[in-house]
């Protein structure tokens, strides 16, 4: 009988999900906390025109890094791009559409889109072009925008370890940004350092519970080298 709660698949399986003009959502920050299995494998099937929520454009071989330089993103919302030329020179060729979010806002939008919020209000950037297509509150006298929730059709994590139902555990700062993308993608997919048996991680350690994960691929390890490496 198979057990319905198995979700550990392989990594064919999970690139079964990537298709061409899709949203992707992407923990990380700086690459720290990017999937390398799961973008590779994205790079390797061709996989094209996404439109790509995260952080930031990570470094131009680093992590979701290597999707921009690939020129597999058409769309890129992001509270930074700097630590990518590659992403600052498509966007000035017209190559890349940037939605420049602030990284609070843009962790909230995707919060929100991971609990189901209709939006969110915040008063940051009243009076600046921060106001363009957005629409306006008013609360107690106050006036806000309200930012919209960000989900995607897949989400891509990585975590330090993973139970077999999805539990997961992150390795310290790689945690960043992954917790709230893995609630915001209809189909999310991790990418684990290290696969246990259901029952193997203590309760109080779970930072997401494995109702928020559809799929765990083992990771195949960093594929780059880290600026402080060199």
């Amino acid at each position: 009988m198979t057990n319905r709660f198995e979700k550990v698949v392989s990594l064919s399986e999970a690139l079964t999900h990537f298709r061409d003009g899709m949203t992707l959502l992407a923990g990380g920050f700086g690459g720290v906390g990017n999937p390398p299995t799961l973008i590779q494998g994205i790079l390797d099937k061709g996989v094209r025109d996404l439109t790509l929520i995260s952080n930031d454009t990570a470094f131009p071989h680093i992590g979701i890094g290597k999707l921009v330089t690939e020129k597999r993103v058409k769309k890129v919302i992001a509270s930074h791009i700097g630590s990518n030329p590659n992403a600052g020179a498509q966007m000035t060729a017209g190559e890349l559409e940037v939605e420049f979010c602030p990284q609070g806002i843009l962790a909230e939008r995707v919060r929100a889109g991971g609990v189901g919020l209709g939006g969110i209000l915040s008063d940051v950037g009243i009076g600046t072009i921060a106001e363009k297509g957005k629409q306006k509150v008013v609360l107690d006298g106050k006036e806000y925008l309200l930012e919209t929730p960000l989900t995607a059709e897949v989400a891509i994590v990585h975590a330090k370890k993973a139970d077999r139902f999805g539990n997961l555990v992150f390795d310290t700062s790689a945690r960043n940004f992954n917790p709230l993308v893995a609630m915001a993608g209809d189909i999310t997919i991790v990418e684990a350092d290290e696969i246990v048996e259901v029952g193997m991680i203590d309760p109080e350690e779970i930072v997401t519970p494995g109702v928020f994960v559809n799929f765990i691929v083992q990771s195949e390890g960093v594929n780059w080298q880290w600026a402080w490496e060199k």
